[in-house]
């Protein structure tokens, strides 16, 4: 990692936000080895950043991923975003997910950064043609798009735009993969991305089987947790229905249920989240979370996150 990193010449990180999303990357990118300037308009951002990058450390180091001689002090703070792109080799902003308000923090980033500095932003949604527009140095902006929470979901979701120059992808892409993360190179630009789109469109059905009563709140969550979730923890839905077809593979499995499919696909529902459904969906998330506040499902989410990194690590290949 540290000779893949010494190649790309990235040795210190801006962070520009630092809330939830930022935080995390921040802890990782400092767990990485790497010198982290970190900037937030918040007050209290400062003392927030800091708290969750320590109590994000002992969790990395049960993961193994903490590099030798990573220092979590190897963190400054800055009231300017300006002050922490400034001499940074790689950006990642995690500004609010509006439009105008990324477009405008990008090009006050774009004159601080040196012009051969990647500019990622974590958007999960919007279109980075849209975002770079107004800047000098467009070629050098992208999405590097990861999931909550980054310290421990390896997916990047990497998309250029209209203007986006291909070196800055491969470097991107270089360097995500060099920290340790799964970064995939999405080729055309869609809103949500990719792994979003999915989510939503599996959610769009599960909100839809609410509505009409075909199942809780809770069963309709069981059904993926205990289900296809597990499987998918390790393949996506292609190679799974792959090893559905059986000795056939995906050819005998599309014989046995194109038509199925087609046929579902076409019975799927098309919710409108109106304030009944809305009601119907809060109050089933209340009941299955039985009184455990976010704090609580969150520490539960993450311990798990890190048995199951461990696992897939321990039985790769």
């Amino acid at each position: 990692m540290q000779d893949e990193l010494a190649r790309l010449g990235i040795a210190r990180v801006a962070v520009i936000g630092s809330g939830t999303i930022g935080a995390s990357w921040a802890a990782y990118f400092l767990a990485r080895g790497l010198a982290v300037a970190a900037s937030d308009p918040a007050p209290g951002g400062e003392a927030f950043l800091r708290r969750f990058v320590a109590a994000a450390w002992p969790v990395l180091q049960r993961l193994g991923a903490v590099a030798p001689g990573a220092d979590a002090a190897a963190l400054s703070f800055h009231a300017e975003p300006e002050a922490a792109a400034a001499g940074a080799d790689f950006v990642q902003e995690n500004a609010p997910e509006r439009e105008e308000l990324k477009r405008a923090l990008l090009q006050r980033l774009d004159r601080a950064a040196a012009p051969e500095t990647v500019i990622a932003s974590s958007s999960s949604g919007l279109l980075i043609s849209r975002l770079q527009q107004g800047s000098a140095h467009p070629e050098r902006m992208l999405i590097g798009h990861p999931f909550n929470p980054p310290h421990l979901i390896p997916l990047v979701e990497v998309v250029g735009g209209e203007r986006t120059a291909p070196a800055a992808v491969e470097r991107a892409l270089a360097f995500y993969a060099a920290i340790g993360k799964r970064p995939i190179h999405i080729r055309r630009e869609v809103p949500g991305h990719v792994a979003n789109r999915l989510q939503a469109a599996l959610w769009r059905e599960a909100v839809a089987l609410v509505e009409s009563g075909v199942a809780s709140v809770a069963d309709i969550d069981a059904a993926i947790s205990e289900g296809p979730g597990l499987r998918w923890a390790l393949m996506g839905p292609h190679l799974t229905f792959h090893l559905a077809g059986g000795e056939g593979g995906i050819g005998h499995f599309l014989d046995q249920f194109a038509a199925p499919m087609q046929d579902w696909w076409a019975d799927l529902g098309r919710p409108a989240l109106s304030e009944e459904l809305r009601r119907k969906l809060a109050e089933g998330v209340a009941d299955e979370a039985a009184g455990r506040d976010i704090a609580a499902l969150a520490g539960r989410r993450d311990s798990f996150l890190v048995d199951l990194l461990m696992l897939k690590r321990n039985s790769a290949g």
